[in-house]
C-alpha cells in the first residue's frame, strides 16, 4: 500500500473520508491511484484525525524507501598451516585454515583425482553414473556449484591470494563415491556402467582411500601442515611410508625356528614349535615389534587384522626396508636369548638395550596363621 492508501484506510476507507472533507469520492480516489495526498489537506487531515481519534502522524503523508542493507560479505577463513600430502604419485596441497577446517587444494584434488590439468570439478562428478552415490554436499547444483567447497585465504603459500578448497571429509566421501560406482558397474544387470576414464578415476580413488585409511586423513594433514605434531615435519607420515606397504605382501616365512627355540627354552615350553602357545604373541609384540619402532607396532594394533593364521603384522612390512629391520631385530634377540636362562632374565635385557624404565613393584600377602603381630 501507498502512503495515501494508508492515510485513507486510517479514516474508514474513501467513501468515509469523502464524506468527512465534503468532497467527491473521486477527489480521494484520484489520491489513492497518484500515491500521494496534496501538501493543502495534509494539515486539514491532521487536525481531522484529532476530531475523530485517529492516529495519524505528518510522516505517514511520506513515501518511506526501504532501508537498503549492504550485503555483508562472508568472512574468508586464513590459511595458518600449509603443506603438500604424497599419495602415490600424486601431491596434493594441503591446508589447515584458522578456523580449524582442513582442506585439499580443488586444483590439486582435480589433478590428482581425475588426472587433468584442466576443468573444473563439477563437470566431472555431475555425471548421471556417479550422482547416486554422491552426498549432498558433494552434488552440483544448477549453476555447478559443489556446497562444501570452502573460498580462503593462501596466506602466501600459493600463486593467487585466494583459493578453493574441499574439505578433506569430503575428499573422502567423494573417493568412496567413485569406488561404489565402480563396484556397482561390475555387478550383474546393473544401470551404473562407468567409463574407462572414471574407471581409472576410481582406480585412483582406491588408492587414496587404502594410503588414508592407515593412520586418518587428519593426522596426516596435520603432520604434513607441521599443525599437530611436535616432531620434524613428515617424519611419521615418512616413516611409516619407508617401513609398511600399500598393501599386505603375500605370506612369506620370516620369524626363524631359532626364535621359537629359544622362547621354548626360557618358558619351559614342551610342546611343538608349530603349536606355540598363544601367550607368545605377546612376547613378540613386547620384544620384537614395540623395540622395531614403536609408531609402527601403534599403527599395527589399531590398523591391521588381529595376527591369525597368515595374517602376521610382518606382512604388511615393506620388502626393501621395515622387512630387512625386522629380521635385524629378530636375530639380535635371539643372540640376547642365547646368553638368558629365564624368559625373565631376557625381557630385562631387552628391556635395558632399548631404554625401557625399570619398575620395582613390592608384593604384599598375608602373614602365615599364628603368627603374632608385634606393636610398634
Amino acid at each position: 500500500m501507498n502512503p495515501a492508501q494508508k492515510v485513507i484506510k486510517k479514516f474508514g476507507g474513501q467513501t468515509a473520508l469523502a464524506k468527512l472533507i465534503g468532497k467527491g469520492q473521486s477527489t480521494v480516489q484520484h489520491w489513492t491511484k497518484s500515491g500521494h495526498i496534496p501538501a493543502k489537506w495534509q494539515k486539514d487531515l491532521l487536525d481531522l484525525a484529532k476530531k475523530q481519534g485517529v492516529s495519524l502522524r505528518a510522516e505517514d503523508f511520506i513515501k518511506r524507501e526501504p532501508a537498503i542493507v549492504p550485503e555483508v560479505e562472508p568472512e574468508i577463513p586464513k590459511a595458518t598451516h600449509w603443506g603438500e600430502l604424497q599419495i602415490g604419485d600424486a601431491v596434493l596441497p594441503c591446508y589447515v585454515l584458522e578456523d580449524g577446517r582442513r582442506v585439499f587444494s580443488l586444483k590439486g584434488v582435480v589433478v590428482g583425482l581425475i588426472e587433468t590439468e584442466g576443468g573444473q570439478l563439477a563437470e566431472y562428478i555431475k555425471v548421471k553414473n556417479l550422482k547416486p552415490f554422491l552426498s549432498g554436499e558433494l552434488t552440483p547444483a544448477e549453476n555447478d556449484a559443489i556446497p562444501c567447497l570452502v573460498k580462503f585465504d593462501t596466506g602466501g603459500h600459493a600463486f593467487t591470494k585466494y583459493a578453493q578448497g574441499l574439505p578433506v571429509e569430503q575428499f573422502i566421501d567423494l573417493c568412496r563415491a567413485y569406488s561404489e560406482a565402480a563396484e556397482a558397474t561390475d555387478k550383474k544387470d546393473s544401470e551404473i556402467n562407468l567409463t574407462n576414464k572414471q574407471r581409472r578415476v576410481a582406480v585412483n580413488a582406491n588408492r587414496f582411500l587404502r594410503a588414508c585409511s592407515k593412520i586418518g586423513i587428519i593426522a596426516l594433514v596435520d603432520e604434513a601442515t607441521g599443525y599437530q605434531y611436535d616432531r620434524a615435519i613428515d617424519a611419521l607420515q615418512f616413516k611409516l611410508k619407508l617401513y609398511l606397504e600399500e598393501e599386505m605382501r603375500p605370506w612369506e616365512k620370516t620369524f626363524p625356528d631359532e626364535l621359537w627355540k629359544e622362547f621354548g627354552r626360557l618358558t619351559n615350553w614342551k610342546g611343538s614349535l608349530h603349536q606355540r602357545p598363544k601367550y607368545w604373541g605377546k612376547l613378540v609384540m613386547e620384544l620384537i615389534y614395540d623395540c622395531l619402532d614403536e609408531d609402527v607396532s601403534n599403527w599395527l594394533r589399531e590398523n591391521a587384522p588381529s595376527p591369525r593364521g597368515n595374517l602376521s603384522y610382518h606382512r604388511w612390512l615393506s620388502s626393501q626396508y621395515g622387512l630387512k629391520k625386522l629380521v635385524e631385530h629378530i636375530w639380535m634377540v635371539i643372540g640376547m636369548a642365547k646368553t638368558c636362562e629365564t624368559m625373565s632374565e631376557l625381557r630385562e635385557k631387552v628391556a635395558i638395550q632399548f631404554g625401557r624404565q625399570r619398575v620395582q613393584l613390592n608384593l604384599f600377602l598375608p602373614a602365615p596363621t599364628g603368627t603374632v603381630r608385634k606393636a610398634t
